[in-house]
């Protein structure tokens, strides 16, 4: 059964076609029309299942086309808290961060894991050796970090992080790099010693940029939340057959 995938973040959509938890090719989209460039990619093949993750879920008005569009539409969000309490997770944890431990009970199968999610925000959520879900965290992001430096100050600049970040930093430039990259990593690095006996998982968008940086070893997911989507509309079709 194939399968169209729809995560949609703060920063841009991303949509996948599956076969179960086999993922094809990904696509990425930055604009309005959400719901036409996701009918765009079902003209030539209508999926088993559209499942649609977001933290606030599509207006009504592209809903609706969707659902007209489909067979079985899923959207995974706060509106549909059944489908998450299925799985043991609280009714409000994101759709993302539900995915990522859905992915993870899977891929690591009867180990502890520790999340971590570089996007918009940093996301670290802990997931049992029995699969239980055992809460989290949450702070901003590396993007968001600089972005907070130079919005709330009146003097500093807008950066990104470079490849190759200075240990301390002379100048201000430095200085905002080495602040803002140093203190995503002491921060890594304080989970993982609160929690040592969990194994590291990364993902997210900026999750090879920090993997880099890493002594300690730890597994790199891109397509973490993703393969969790695939496999909850998976496991939707076969309950529902």
């Amino acid at each position: 059964m194939s399968h169209l995938l729809v995560e949609i973040g703060n920063t841009a959509l991303k949509a996948v076609w599956a076969d179960a938890a086999t993922l094809g090719r990904m696509f990425r989209y930055q604009g309005e029309d959400m719901a036409g460039f996701i009918l765009s990619l079902m003209e030539k093949e209508c999926p088993d299942v559209l499942l649609v993750a977001s933290a606030a879920g599509l207006p009504e008005e592209q809903e609706n086309r969707l659902r007209a569009c489909c067979s079985t539409y899923l959207p995974l969000d706060s509106r549909n808290p059944g489908l998450l309490s299925a799985y043991g997770l609280p009714a409000d944890l994101p759709a993302d961060r539900a995915a990522a431990v859905k992915a993870a009970r899977h891929l690591f199968e009867g180990k502890g894991t520790l999340l971590f999610d570089f996007g918009t925000m940093l996301s670290v959520d802990l997931v049992e050796p029995d699969g239980s879900y055992g809460g989290g965290f949450l702070s901003p992001g590396l993007t968001t970090r600089f972005k907070a430096v130079n919005r709330y100050s009146r003097t500093l600049p807008l950066l990104r992080a470079d490849d190759e970040i200075p240990s301390v930093g002379y100048s201000v430039q430095d200085a905002v790099q080495a602040g803002v990259v140093s203190g995503i990593l002491f921060e890594i690095q304080g989970y993982l010693s609160r929690f040592p006996e969990k194994t590291p998982v990364f993902t997210g968008g900026d999750a090879l940029y920090f993997a880099k940086k890493m002594k300690n070893p730890i597994f790199v997911v891109c397509n973490l939340v993703l393969t969790g989507l695939a496999l909850i509309a998976e496991d939707y079709v076969q309950r529902k057959d």
